[in-house]
């Protein structure tokens, strides 16, 4: 729903192609030929011609997944922007430099030993990059904090974020779309709680348009003033106006008001990134602790723990052998994003250089680009994700990229984290029948004016190749490029591509 949402907010789509969906597909009878040329083939050219998409919009490399020369190399030493398909660069660097096992932490500690069940003195909950707290984890540490004896805190909830520095780059950032509410906007620090989204659920009965609150925040109201239409569920946000959050008042609680039109026939359930990060995890603890018996009617603020901290509990991400799937195959902005940062956290800059946790992610990149012997000319690094206007790669070296994931002793987890053609991911409903169905593992990316796919797939020899196909066109849209991106997969897959 979100790639939808994404698609749809950062771009109009272009209707009415000329000649229809058919003229995309590259037909088999025709391109089957034994295949030996650096350039592009010119039944692709006529494919392109044909969508009004110039050749120059493409960067593709077609190469041995074993290493050698490239069957097919067009644009390749062009720095493009990769859209989500630079994802395979923070996750493969990731799985080298911190290991398959490496976990994100949470810890929740006390700045002094509780008294009787009494604490008199703060309670800190401090991130590291744990991108799985999501509401029972953080339950689950509190329910610990309760085992122990924890009943009543006297002083305030300490946020610590300063495992990465800056500790909050998403103040002042400006929104990247123009629906900044939905969740793959969010940008993450090292204390980031259930994406900070707030979740809900609505749906139509005989009362009208009902929105049920499915996140417990305390103290929080939510409303609406949306009114019904006939329409299609699937497109839901056509309709969709910005939220509104209400202050609080005199006997007033905080009050969010959806706002637009709502599908009568439709139910769904929403995540939505509406109140400051404090704000949600002080009102999120508040109701927790509340549920479990705990007295709190303390402040929240950010601060750092004291050296002398109790722990209290401690929470473990999934290893990072389980979070690159969780990235690439649902191609995730948040998570690739904290990644990045853990890059930049866990890199051994110069002591005392004080650099900020994004310019050490980069620093790890290119070490380990340097590492490969892969040129890093042309590369512009910002957040790791893909959701950038910034990130560029050429071809050339996001194919070097892949083809050091096939030699990586860590190989079977970078490549198990690819969508499958036609099986799973954001693949699961493209090339669904075909050559490349079921064999293809390819990330795909999609910007308003990106598409790319980047990964392993066969001739039809069985030969092992790698592929990179990045399209940027300021003038189609991804309901143009994607056909296109789609056919030259399929088109590589019925090659028989013979050794150079």
């Amino acid at each position: 729903m979100f790639l939808r949402r994404l698609a749809r907010c950062l771009m109009p789509v272009r209707h009415g192609l000329a000649g229809g969906l058919a003229a995309l597909v590259l037909a088999g009878s025709v391109l089957t030929v034994p295949t030996v040329r650096a350039e592009m083939p010119a039944p692709l050219r006529q494919r392109l011609a044909a969508a009004g998409v110039p050749a120059a919009s493409l960067g593709l490399v077609v190469a041995p997944a074993a290493g050698g020369e490239p069957f097919v190399a067009h644009q390749a030493e062009r720095a493009l922007q990769p859209a989500s398909t630079m994802k395979l660069v923070t996750t493969l660097v990731a799985l080298e430099q911190l290991g398959p096992a490496w976990r994100g932490r949470t810890r929740l500690l006390a700045s002094a030993a509780p008294e009787h069940g009494v604490l008199h003195g703060d309670l800190v909950l401090q991130g590291q990059g744990d991108v799985d707290l999501d509401v029972d984890a953080l339950r689950s540490l509190l329910q610990r904090a309760r085992a122990r004896g924890l009943v009543e805190v006297r002083g305030a909830l300490v946020l610590d974020r300063s495992a990465f520095a800056p500790a909050r780059t998403d103040l002042g950032a400006p929104p990247f779309d123009d629906a900044p509410e939905f969740g793959y906007n969010v940008i993450p620090d090292a204390l980031l709680v259930a994406d900070n989204l707030l979740h809900l659920q609505l749906f139509v009965d005989e009362r009208g348009l009902q929105v049920v609150p499915l996140t417990p925040l305390a103290g929080l109201r939510v409303t609406h003033a949306m009114q019904l239409v006939d329409g299609d569920c699937s497109r839901w946000d056509d309709g969709w106006q910005a939220p509104q959050l209400r202050p609080e008042g005199w006997l007033r609680k905080r009050e969010l008001v959806l706002r637009g039109s709502w599908p009568v026939r439709c139910e769904r359930t929403l995540a939505l990134n509406v109140l400051d990060r404090d704000e949600y995890i002080g009102r999120l603890v508040r109701r927790l602790w509340r549920e479990l018996g705990g007295q709190w009617r303390g402040e929240v603020r950010e601060g750092a723990a004291p050296p002398q901290a109790l722990l209290l509990a401690e929470h473990a991400s999934r290893p990072l052998s389980e979070l690159v799937r969780a990235i690439n195959k649902p191609s995730d902005n948040v998570l690739s994003r904290t990644l990045y940062l853990s890059l930049g956290r866990a890199w051994r800059a110069p002591q005392g250089s004080g650099e900020a946790t994004l310019q050490r992610a980069e620093q790890a990149v290119r070490a380990w680009f340097g590492a490969q012997g892969i040129d890093d000319r042309g590369l512009v690094l910002d957040n790791g994700s893909g959701l950038s206007r910034r990130e560029r790669i050429t071809p050339s070296q996001l194919a070097a990229v892949v083809r050091a994931g096939v030699a990586s002793r860590w190989a079977p987890e970078f490549l198990a984290s690819l969508p499958i053609a036609g099986i799973d991911g954001t693949l699961r409903r493209r090339l669904v029948d075909g050559a490349a169905s079921g064999q293809a593992r390819l990330k795909t990316g999609t910007l308003r004016n990106v598409v790319a796919l980047a990964g392993t797939m066969h001739d039809a020899a069985g030969q092992a190749l790698v592929v990179v196909a990045i399209f940027n066109d300021d003038e189609a849209r991804p309901a143009v490029l994607r056909p296109l991106a789609d056919a030259l997969a399929e088109w590589v897959a019925r090659q028989h591509f013979a050794a150079r």
